[in-house]
Parts: C-alpha cells; structure tokens; sequence
C-alpha cells in the first residue's frame, strides 16, 4: 500500500474492475509502472456483482432443464433445486464479497493498489482519499486511464428512489428468494434476473415499456424469451411501465396503466450511467456525468494523456468488450510512452475496432441468446445489401441428441455484395458456446465461400452452419 505522500508512476489507472485491472497489467508488462485506484472491491462489478453471481445463479436451473430435456436422465431428475446450496455457490464465485485473493494478485502482478476514492485534480494528476481522509496525491508521466464503470440507471418515477429498489447488485446478492419480484425493464438484467428467481421460487411480474423483451436483439429472440417466460409462470406486462412507486407496509406497490401491482421487492434493469460524476472530470475540461468521448485507442479526444476504457465511454458495456479495449488502450499506452507510432487502422494492435460491429454477447435465459454482429434490423437501418437466412436448430441431428423436441432458431445476415457475414443469432438451449464461430467469421471478414471448407464435426449442433450455408445458396 502506499503511504500518504505523493507519488509518480508512468500511468495511474482509476477503478479496479476487470478493465483497470487488465490496463494496469498491461502497461506493467510493457515495462512501464502502474497504481490501480480502488474505493470498494478489487474486482469491481462482474466479480461482486454482475457476471459471476448472476450466471452462478442461473447455472443449477440451466443444467436442471438440460438433464429434464433428454429421456433417461429425466428420470434421475426426482427432486427439486436446493436453493439454500445455489445461494452458496453464488457465495464462493464472489469469495463471499472479500477481495483479498484479487488484491494479493495485483500486488504480485507488480501493481501498486491504492484504496480510496480518486478523483482528477487536473492534467496527469489524482487525488485518493483513503477511509480516514488521508490525501494521497497521485502523479502520471504518461497517462491516467479512467476505468469507473458505470452504475444502475434509476428512472425519475415519482417516490421510486424513496422506496430504495433492488439494483442488479441488490437483484444478485440477495440472501434470500423474495416471495414476489417486480421486475422493471425487459433487457438482459430484468429477462435474466426473472429467470433466475423465477426459478429459484419467486413470483414474478415482469413490466416493459417497449412492446418486446430483449429490444436491441432480434426480435425473434424477445419473443422466444417472452414465451419461455410466460410458460414458467410470470406474469409479463409488454406495452406497460411505472408512473409511481411506494411502500405500504412490507409491500412494494407499483402504479401502472393496467392498475398496481404489488410485491415485496422491486428490481429496476431499465439501464446504466456512467461514473463520470465525483471523479473531478471537470478540472480537466470536461461535464460530470456524461460519456467519455473517446477515439479508437480509447484516449479522450482532445487530450494526449486521458483514456477512458469500458463502461465509462460507453461505447459497449459488456465486461469482456471492456477487457478488450484494455488490453489495447494498455498497448497503446505503452507504445507513446516509449515514444513508438500507434497506427490508428482497422487491424492495428493499439485500437478497438470490435466494439463497432462484432460484439458478441450471451443472454443466460432459457432460450439462451447469443448474438455478434448486426441484427437484421440494423443492416436494414443502414440501407446495407443483405439476405437474412433462418433455420430451425431442432432439425440439426446434433440438436436432437443434445434435447429431445429440441426448439431454437438460428439467424444469419448476410451481405450480398462482398459475400460475408455480418451478424449471427442463436435461439436455444446450450447456445452460448456456438457464438465464438461467428465471431471469428465476422472479424475475419470469411467470404461464404471458403465457410464451406470449416467442416461442422457430425452430430453436433454446429452443423447448423451447413444448413444456413445450403438454405443461403438456395
């Protein structure tokens, strides 16, 4: 730890997520030095609260309804979920909130770690203040990369903050299974979140603005999401919203078009801000609250020493995209320091071009959802040439072996003019493993015609990639 007298490294990182830490890792490995600021877990969101927890709690419904969907394990299946041991394998993925084992590899990895809460105190310059107000003041030669993430977003509906909701840190943490959810958002968090303590014996109503779950993704997969949902007993309120929240007694009442709905726990999944308030943006030229704006190596634009990396600029806020432009900004960081060019083009080792449009993404409900690319919504949007190819995964001979009735819809779009892929969608069970192919096709740039050389391995569900290649050709 540092004492509290002023300090110089080459580049001072604010946030110890999974982004700061993979930038100060990076830079370290360069040769350059680092301090990693933290005021709460070493870690940050997807360890403690996002990723981990929320998959952990999926997972022993995940496996239950894959053992369910195949005759002769379904009948070893004589019981019901133990919630009491799901709880705590959620405990052990978060090493029950204690960041010491993430702590002690940041300390071996050659990072000095910094409690406190940092803030900017103008050009290469923060200021951490520890627990008992000590000042540490911070200086960088190179660069400070701002890494705070982002937090949940909380509507201004009239008494909803006085009523102290479930954020998705509360929705993940929760010791016990509440009685009734109110879910309030129908993207990932809320579709997820509903399917997990759905499970886990929670009633739940589910209340969306839009008129479809899942609205940045194929509508195809919002509607699957939606009827695997309403199967499983929730109670979901498409077209509908909140005009005001209060508490009566232990109750948590909700005004909507349709009348109130009550419950015991409200959870609100409507989005993210970003942690650009507090941070001390404005001693540098910039407005509290918003996005970074950043280019393509993730340097504030304007600046020649800023950086903001993951959630913070949100370009993608995805814990793995965030990782992503860590890794690169930590190249490019590196590469100025010793004074070397960084290439700003496409393919370029300094830059994050994958964010743009080659994002891969999961959604852990059941269907599962995994996506990369441009929807066909958006390749539409963008007046772009392309076919949109479908087929039915259930009639992969892999699938049917993987589940009996196998159900799921696999979605490809395609652009006619070059000949490649530009977005893929897979609905279904066991899904999530599938979506690296696409990704490696699209970021490629593969033309359609050497695909017909990657040869799916028979049965397996990949040999959906044959059957969109032969419905393409026609």
């Amino acid at each position: 730890m540092t004492s509290a007298a002023d300090s110089t490294y080459d580049v001072v990182v604010l946030g110890a997520g999974s982004t700061g830490e993979n930038v100060a890792d990076i830079v370290v490995r360069g040769g350059l030095t680092a301090a990693l600021v933290e005021s709460e877990l070493v870690g940050g969101e997807c360890s403690y609260w996002a990723c981990m927890p929320s998959k952990a709690l999926l997972r022993g419904t995940e496996a239950l309804t894959e053992a369910r969907a195949v005759s002769g394990a379904a009948q070893a299946v004589t019981g019901e979920q133990d919630v009491a041991a799901t709880l705590e394998r959620r405990n052990t993925f978060t090493s029950h909130w204690d960041d010491s084992g993430q702590a002690a590899w940041v300390l071996g990895a050659g990072i000095t770690l910094v409690r406190g809460t940092g803030r900017l105190d103008g050009e290469k310059t923060v200021v951490v203040t520890d627990a008992d107000g000590t000042e540490t003041r911070l200086t960088a030669r190179h660069a400070v990369a701002v890494c705070t993430g982002s937090d949940a977003a909380v509507p201004p509906i009239e008494g909803l903050r006085e009523i102290e909701p479930w954020t998705p840190r509360e929705a993940t943490s929760a010791k016990e299974v509440p009685g009734r959810l109110l879910v309030v958002g129908g993207g990932v968090v809320g579709c997820e979140m509903a399917t997990a303590w759905q499970a886990l014996g929670s009633q739940i109503t589910l209340i969306e603005l839009g008129d479809r779950l899942l609205p940045p993704l194929e509508p195809a997969a919002g509607d699957a999401v939606a009827a695997s949902l309403r199967e499983h007993g929730v109670d979901l309120r498409l077209g509908s919203g909140v005009s005001a929240a209060r508490r009566d007694g232990s109750e948590v009442v909700l005004t909507t078009p349709e009348g109130e709905v009550r419950g015991d726990e409200v959870l609100v999944a409507v989005g993210r801000r970003p942690r650009t308030t507090g941070i001390g943006v404005e001693t540098v030229g910039l407005e509290a609250g918003r996005y970074l704006d950043v280019d393509d190596s993730l340097r504030v634009r304007g600046s020649d020493w800023l950086y903001g990396i993951g959630d913070v600029n949100g370009r993608k806020l995805l814990t793995h995209m965030g990782k992503y432009q860590a890794r690169q900004a930590g190249a490019a960081i590196v590469a100025r320091a010793k004074g070397e060019q960084v290439s700003m083009a496409a393919w370029s080792p300094f830059v994050a071009t994958a964010d743009h449009d080659a994002t891969p993404s999961v959604v852990f409900t059941d269907p599962q959802v995994a996506s990369v690319g441009l929807t066909s919504v958006e390749a539409a949007r963008r007046e772009l040439p392309h076919r949109v190819v479908e087929y039915a995964i259930g009639n992969v001979a892999g699938a049917s072996v993987f589940a009996d009735g196998y159900t799921g819809t696999a979605i490809a779009v395609l652009d006619t003019e070059r000949e490649v892929l530009l977005g893929m969608t897979f609905i279904g069970s066991g899904v999530a493993e599938m979506i690296q192919a696409a990704t490696i096709a699209i970021v490629g740039e593969v033309p359609i015609a050497r695909l017909w050389h990657a040869v799916p391995a028979y049965p397996t569900i990949n040999e959906i990639w044959l059957r969109l290649l032969e419905t393409y050709r026609g």
